[in-house]
């Protein structure tokens, strides 16, 4: 199966089709009546559609379970053709349009069964799918793939900047980057230390840089000095955006509830700090990008948005 646990939640929903044509009017006639003999068609047919929504996973090998939050099944008899419409919502990680057409399908061929007693000449056809919302797709705007977006990645770590360790996490950090557009203008290593971290939001603010995101420095120990080194540099902390880095990281590892990342802007910079693990900055990034990114069309609008 597609790996999807980096992926967040998001409310998905999708709408998919399918026509169930009959030969004569005589079909249509019975099963609007209630007399087909197997019983009420579209009643039969709508509940054997939910369970095939809910089903799907089981029978499809790469279908992901998930929750179905919502579920409705709409008929529309024109002429001949009768027009089936399922729609699914999920609140998950993936999108739910092949439940949605599995549902119609299922629809479809339980209308087929009940009715191929009274006609021989019933079709299915056009199962497709008519609309699908939610996921990373809908919330791509004009602020993403940006080439006027310019970002500087800066390592705060002694043993780094001594040539002891090789950095990873800030390499992590401009992959995910890349991958949204983004600039790279600068790439640094620095010790942990205040004024070496205070000095390059200066430099980066002069060079009218947008995106300056730090990792390293946000443990516990008394050497792990980012946070209150950027702290009282910031305009204003942007709480939303620390939480969802907390939360996301909390659902992979128990001791993200020792973060101390930092989100906050100043003047029309945004500045993060991200934990110094591989797996935390990339985990980090992962939760916040590339809608975070929307930010920047807030800060040009107006800063009192936020």
């Amino acid at each position: 199966m597609v790996n999807i646990t980096s992926k967040t939640f998001t409310l998905r929903k999708a709408i998919a089709t399918a026509v169930v044509i009959v030969s004569k009017q005589e079909t249509i006639d019975a099963i609007q009546n209630k007399t087909v003999p197997k019983g009420d068609v579209f009643e039969m047919a709508k509940a054997a559609g939910l369970l095939g929504v809910k089903k799907t996973p089981d029978l499809l090998p790469d279908c992901h379970p998930l929750p179905i939050e919502f579920t409705a099944i709409r008929y529309h008899i024109n002429g001949l053709s009768i027009h089936i419409e399922v729609e699914v919502h999920t609140i998950y990680k993936t999108g739910v349009e092949v439940e949605a057409m599995h549902g119609a399908s299922v629809v479809a061929l339980t209308m087929y069964d009940m009715l191929k007693p009274i006609d021989k000449g019933i079709e299915i056809s056009s199962i497709k799918l008519l609309e699908k919302k939610g996921g990373k797709s809908d919330f791509a705007d004009k602020f993403l793939n940006r080439k006027d977006l310019k970002a500087a990645v800066i390592v705060c770590s002694d043993s780094i900047s001594a040539g002891q360790k090789e950095d990873k996490a800030g390499k992590a950090i401009i992959a995910k980057l890349q991958t949204c557009g983004v600039e790279i203008g600068a790439y640094e290593i620095i010790p942990d230390e205040k004024k070496d971290i205070q000095h390059c939001i200066q430099k980066f603010q002069q060079q009218n840089y947008q995106l300056v995101i730090y990792t390293g420095g946000t443990g516990l120990s008394s050497r792990d000095v980012t946070p209150e080194s950027l702290i009282p540099l910031l305009d204003r902390r942007i709480d939303g955006i620390e939480e969802a880095i907390r939360n996301y990281g909390q659902d992979r590892t128990p001791y993200s509830m020792l973060s101390r990342s930092v989100a906050g802007v100043k003047g029309d910079m945004l500045i993060l700090a991200l934990p110094g693990s591989t797996n935390g900055a990339r985990e980090s990034m992962d939760a916040i990008f590339p809608q975070v990114l929307h930010i920047f069309g807030i800060l040009k609008g107006s800063r009192h948005d936020l």
